[in-house]
């Protein structure tokens, strides 16, 4: 008998030792599990709260450029106290979609012209580039030169004016350069590559389907015929002779006469003094203060976006220029 109650007192402290272990591991699960979870959602807060403030940080910044925008674009409308010269540069290549396309040039042009400054130096430093968009900046500096007679513009030449620079650069009132600068190059070229012999060589053949006797004009993956080619010199040909208008028409009786003027030859500052293609040698701070008696320069140039800055740190503007003059069959003056 007393085996047995003993046997059944043991039995049942066994028990309750099973379940205390039971509920001991229970609240350490219990415990861990709501630890876990307080440390999830304070994670998760603090991310919220920094893209909270990011988000803020980034609210407030777009307001103040926006703002300081707006007070540039006023100041620009509604013109400046004192004497001043207007600055507008253009740099680079002259391409539909870059800094020195018509579309920015020309703005930059007609609010340095609204602000009524004492004159208006045309900064310029360009290989040169579509005949088209340097047509169109040429036309819009006669359009705002009739409508303020009263301001004069003026190109200064840094190291390069050639070509499509120089087809905007005439159609200012004068043009100044440095003795050591290049200008001139009054021709039209158009270039690219051909791929028939390099086709041929690696064993691939060119399909090409076409509605239209001429469709495969210029196409670098076909041979190039004699009428084709005739047919793009002719209308080379006649972008040359416009811009050799232009160039007559802003330099007038102040060219000399040359046989080689209008063949696509550059020259240097000193020898394009010579030939009346500038006015005289100079530099933008000498312009200001000499010529348009107001050293003090304003700056009215295009100024690229944050999306277009970080796209040439990525290389884009230089495959966009590769694919414009390497790929594309485009005329350019250049």
């Amino acid at each position: 008998m007393s085996d047995n109650n003993d046997a059944k007192h043991d039995g049942g402290r066994d028990g309750r030792s099973d379940r205390d272990d039971r509920s001991g591991l229970s609240e350490d699960w219990a415990r861990a599990t709501l630890e876990k979870l307080a440390f999830a959602a304070l994670h998760e807060q603090r991310r919220s709260r920094r893209w909270t403030l990011a988000f803020r940080f980034l609210v407030i910044t777009l307001i103040v450029a926006l703002f300081l925008s707006y007070e540039g674009a006023q100041m620009r409308a509604t013109g400046l106290a004192g004497r001043f010269t207007a600055l507008v540069r253009m740099d680079g290549t002259i391409q539909e979609g870059g800094p020195a396309s018509a579309r920015p040039i020309d703005a930059a042009l007609r609010h340095a012209f609204a602000a009524h400054p004492a004159g208006v130096i045309l900064d310029v430093d360009s290989p040169g580039g579509s005949p088209v968009q340097a047509s169109d900046i040429n036309a819009e500096i006669w359009r705002l030169r009739g409508r303020y007679p009263h301001t004069p513009v003026y190109a200064v030449v840094q190291d390069l004016c050639a070509s499509g620079c120089y087809y905007v650069a005439v159609a200012t009132d004068r043009i100044y350069a440095n003795p050591a600068s290049l200008v001139g190059s009054v021709g039209v070229l158009m270039d690219g590559f051909g791929y028939t012999r390099l086709m041929h060589k690696i064993g691939v053949t060119r399909r090409l389907l076409v509605a239209g006797a001429n469709k495969d004009f210029l196409d670098p993956f076909s041979p190039l015929t004699k009428a084709h080619k005739a047919f793009a010199e002719k209308m080379l040909a006649q972008i040359h002779a416009q811009f050799i208008q232009a160039v007559k028409k802003g330099r007038g009786a102040r060219l000399r006469p040359h046989p080689g003027l209008f063949s696509g030859l550059i020259w240097t500052g000193y020898r394009a003094r010579q030939l009346g293609l500038i006015d005289g040698f100079g530099t933008v701070g000498q312009v200001a203060r000499h010529l348009f008696n107001a050293p003090r320069i304003v700056d009215f140039s295009p100024k690229e976006g944050l999306v277009t800055r970080f796209a040439q740190h990525l290389g884009a503007t230089m495959s966009q220029t590769f694919v414009a003059q390497w790929l594309s069959p485009l005329p350019h003056v250049q």
